[in-house]
């Protein structure tokens, strides 16, 4: 159902686009959104986007503003997150979901395999 990918090993001040891909058929109606876990910690909200319907908005934490930006293409049931200027703190794996999450497949609580970005020099 969801399937991300684009992480990979940048230096400090660098920069990584993520993509996901949602196979599921509520992704034109759906609040989509990226979710980091670091290392050893609880997974938490980086961005969110509305539906287009209600005109792809986005959000941010605070701790990204300015420097990330998440998008969606319709047509190809994707959503995106441009990082930029990384940090060490921006370390870990990156999932995305709908918003709020989990998406349920099967009646059961469901997360894609997410893609590991790791800020290092």
């Amino acid at each position: 159902q969801l399937v991300e990918s684009g992480g990979g090993v940048v230096q400090p001040g660098g920069s990584l686009n993520l993509s996901c891909l949602h196979s599921g058929g509520i992704f034109r109606v759906a609040h989509m959104a990226w979710y980091h876990q670091a290392p050893g910690k609880q997974r938490e909200l980086v961005a969110t986007i509305t539906p287009p319907g209600l005109g792809s908005v986005a959000n941010y934490a605070d701790s990204v503003k300015g420097r990330f930006t998440i998008s969606r293409d319709n047509t190809k049931n994707t959503v995106s997150l441009q990082m930029s200027s990384l940090t060490a703190e921006n370390t870990g794996v990156y999932f995305c979901n709908i918003d709020p999450p989990p998406i349920t497949v099967g009646g059961k609580d469901y997360w894609g395999q997410g893609t590991q970005v790791t800020v290092s020099s």
